[in-house]
C-alpha cells in the first residue's frame, strides 16, 4: 500500500510484477516491433492513479499489467541482457511506487514511466561501468523456448526462424555499440514508436537535442550494421 507517509510495501510490488510478467512476457522482450502494452484514456487513467494513491493494491497491479511488456522491453533493448531487464523492471515499478504521488500528469503516465525505466537503464550501466563489468550482450544466446518466441505463424522451415533470429541479433549487436543517448533516443522513436515531441517530455530533453540524437544513432546504426555485414562477407 501508499499510506500518507508513501510507505512502500515492497513485497506487493514484487509479486504483483512476478505474476504479471510470468503471463505476460512472450515474443514482446525480444520482437523488433514495439511492446504491446493496453493503452487507457487520460480520463481513465487519472482515476487508476487516484486509486493508487489511496492505497488500492488491485489499481496498483492494473498498473503494472499495462506496462510492465514495455518496461521490459525497452529496459532489454538499452541493456542487451535479459535477466538484468526483468530485474531492473521490479525497481522501475518500485519507484513508480514510491513516487507516484508526484505525478503532475504534465505527460501521459506511460511517458512518466519511459523516463524513469531510461534512467534506471543509465544508471544500471553506469555501475557497471564502474566496476569495470559489461553485463550488455547481443541476443545470440536465445533458449531454445525463446526461438520458439520468434516464430511466426505459418512458419515452419527452420531457416525462416534462423533468419529472423540472426536479423534481431544483428541489430541489437548494432544498437549495444551506440553510445547510451543515441541508443535510447533510437529505440523510443524506432522501437516504441514515439515521436520526437514524446521523446522530449520522456527525457527532458529539447526537441531539437532529441533530433540530432535521432540522426545520429541511425547513421550509427547504419554504419554498424554495414560494418558488420562487410565483415560477414570477408570471412
Amino acid at each position: 500500500m501508499i499510506d500518507g507517509r508513501g510507505t512502500v510495501t515492497v513485497a506487493l510490488v514484487s509479486n504483483t510484477f512476478k505474476i504479471t510478467t510470468e503471463a505476460g512476457l512472450g515474443a514482446g522482450e525480444i520482437a523488433l516491433g514495439h511492446a504491446e502494452a493496453l493503452g487507457t484514456p487520460a480520463a481513465a487513467e487519472t482515476v487508476l492513479v487516484a486509486r493508487c494513491l489511496r492505497g488500492d493494491d488491485f489499481a496498483f497491479s492494473r498498473l503494472v499489467a499495462l506496462h510492465e511488456g514495455m518496461v521490459v522491453n525497452l529496459s532489454l533493448r538499452l541493456l542487451g541482457d535479459r535477466e538484468e531487464a526483468r530485474d531492473l523492471a521490479q525497481d522501475v515499478f518500485l519507484q513508480v511506487y514510491k513516487t507516484l504521488g508526484r505525478f503532475e500528469g504534465r505527460s501521459s503516465l506511460k511517458t512518466w514511466i519511459y523516463r524513469i525505466t531510461v534512467n534506471q537503464c543509465r544508471n544500471r550501466q553506469r555501475w557497471w561501468r564502474r566496476r569495470k563489468r559489461d553485463r550488455a550482450r547481443s541476443i545470440e544466446d536465445l533458449s531454445q523456448s525463446d526461438s520458439q518466441k520468434l516464430r511466426a505463424p505459418g512458419d515452419s522451415e527452420p531457416s525462416v526462424v534462423f533468419e529472423r533470429r540472426e536479423a534481431a541479433r544483428r541489430v541489437q549487436e548494432a544498437l549495444l555499440s551506440l553510445s547510451f543517448d543515441h541508443r535510447s533516443v533510437l529505440v523510443l522513436r524506432e522501437v516504441e514508436e514515439l515521436s520526437c515531441e514524446e521523446i522530449a517530455h520522456a527525457l527532458g530533453l529539447p526537441e531539437g537535442t532529441v533530433k540530432s540524437r535521432l540522426a545520429r544513432g541511425r547513421e550509427g546504426l547504419k554504419r554498424a550494421l554495414c560494418a558488420a555485414r562487410s565483415d560477414r562477407g570477408t570471412v
